[in-house]
């Protein structure tokens, strides 16, 4: 028999917040993290999207001056959520060395990202262009290295088991959580930290989404550009920020006498193997496979299901598909689901939504209460969910939440939470 996994840390920096506390309270609230950029490049470029959801800097007692200057940003953000995690998790040392109650050689990482360092990359490029190459920086390779946030943070904690970096587009912090199940489940750790970043918002980066009629180009109104599941949709929001959770088998978690927030009961991973970048639909299709997989590898059924927090980044073309295959997974039960799109907040962090979404899905677990969905004035009619427009009380009882995520590439990851 498989091990039982367990929540016991969480940790997030996003545009809606700089800790767990605030993020929560701000979803709650309906607070918009969507804003006018204001740096110099976006006159210099002229770019057509002028609004992104940026998140403030780690404070300098989280990740250090020295520390910073070898980080990529999405690095720093990486390390600022675990941290976080970490504290909450209630560990005896500031690093698996240091305490007493988790074996440096059980402790594992999975963090995921999209990208990866591109500031450091493109950066590096116009140092090269402007300056060359004599004064590109010797720590740029180390910087840019996509599993450079997986391995910061296992050396920040020591965890020797493992550093894995899901790779796979939006889908990546959610993969995260597939990876740490398995990892606990197998055996080859005990505690996992799990998570997902991005730093995106690069003039270069803004120019290819928008070329892709990807991004929302309601530059007058920031706040409401954000928009999933409204029938005036025109694109995601890109954003930033990290999502970090420890994960640890649940015997584990109660020898160290921790405070378990929820079980991780199953996750799904898919390929469409289909198209670059739309989704595939249907019986067969990736999502569809994904939520199913989550369902038995997680043994519940679809009315345990109480509450989604949707992948829904605003798009025209993504947030029918999702409709879509909740409702080919899980039937009419969807029906009595309470769904949250917290990328009308948030924006969408790629490589980093799934991780902060998920932390959001134990929230709304523990809590009793799903978030909001703002800025949804006239719902898609093809969109037939039961979207949560103000935070809404969930039922008393056993029940299980999920999060979704569907990344560019076809890949699909789905978590699942069930109360304890």
């Amino acid at each position: 028999m498989s091990r039982k996994v367990v929540v016991t840390g969480l940790g997030a920096i996003t545009p809606i917040g700089e800790n767990v506390q605030e993020t929560w309270k701000n979803a709650l609230q309906g607070v918009s993290g969507v804003h006018a950029l204001e740096e110099d490049w976006v006159e210099e470029y002229d770019l057509p999207v002028r609004i992104g959801a940026q998140c403030p800097k780690p404070a300098e007692d989280v990740v250090s001056r020295v520390q910073a200057k070898r980080l990529d940003p999405s690095g720093q953000l990486s390390v600022a959520a675990a941290r976080e995690a970490w504290t909450d998790a209630g560990f005896s040392g500031k690093d698996a060395d240091s305490s007493d109650d988790v074996d440096p050689l059980r402790l594992g990482v999975a963090f995921g990202t999209g990208i990866g360092g591109v500031w450091t990359l493109l950066d590096g490029w116009d140092t090269m262009r402007t300056k060359g190459h004599r004064r590109v920086k010797p720590m740029t390779v180390p910087m840019l290295m996509p599993n450079g946030n997986a391995s910061s943070v296992s050396m920040e904690f020591k965890a020797r088991a493992c550093a894995i970096t899901p790779v796979s587009a939006c889908a990546s912090g959610t993969e995260a959580f597939f990876q740490g199940l398995q990892l606990i489940r197998s055996g080859k750790a005990d505690v996992m930290i799990v998570g997902g970043a991005e730093s995106a918002i690069h003039p270069m980066n803004m120019a290819a989404f928008n070329s892709m009629q990807a991004l929302s180009r309601r530059n007058d109104e920031p706040e409401r550009a954000s928009r999933p599941f409204d029938m005036d949709r025109d694109g995601f929001v890109m954003g930033e920020g990290a999502g970090a959770v420890i994960l640890e088998s649940e015997e584990h978690a109660k020898a160290r006498g921790a405070r378990i927030y929820a079980e991780l009961a199953g996750a799904g991973l898919s390929s469409d193997a289909f198209h670059i970048t739309a989704p595939a639909t249907g019986e067969d299709g990736g999502p569809a496979r994904a939520l199913r997989e989550a369902m038995e590898s997680g043994d519940f059924t679809p009315a345990d299901v109480k509450h989604v927090n949707a992948h829904a980044t605003s798009t025209p073309v993504g947030d029918v598909p999702e409709a879509s295959a909740l409702r080919v997974a899980f039937g009419d039960a969807v029906d009595q689901m309470a769904v949250s799109a917290t990328k009308s907040m948030t924006g969408h962090l790629l490589g980093g939504s799934g991780a902060v979404e998920g932390v959001l899905a134990v929230l709304a677990l523990t809590e009793r209460v799903a978030p909001c969905t703002i800025n949804l004035e006239n719902q898609d009619p093809r969109i037939d969910l039961d979207v949560v427009t103000t935070a809404r009380e969930l039922p008393a009882g056993d029940m299980v939440a999920i999060s979704n995520s569907f990344g560019f590439g076809g890949h699909n990851s789905v978590a699942a939470f069930r109360s304890v």
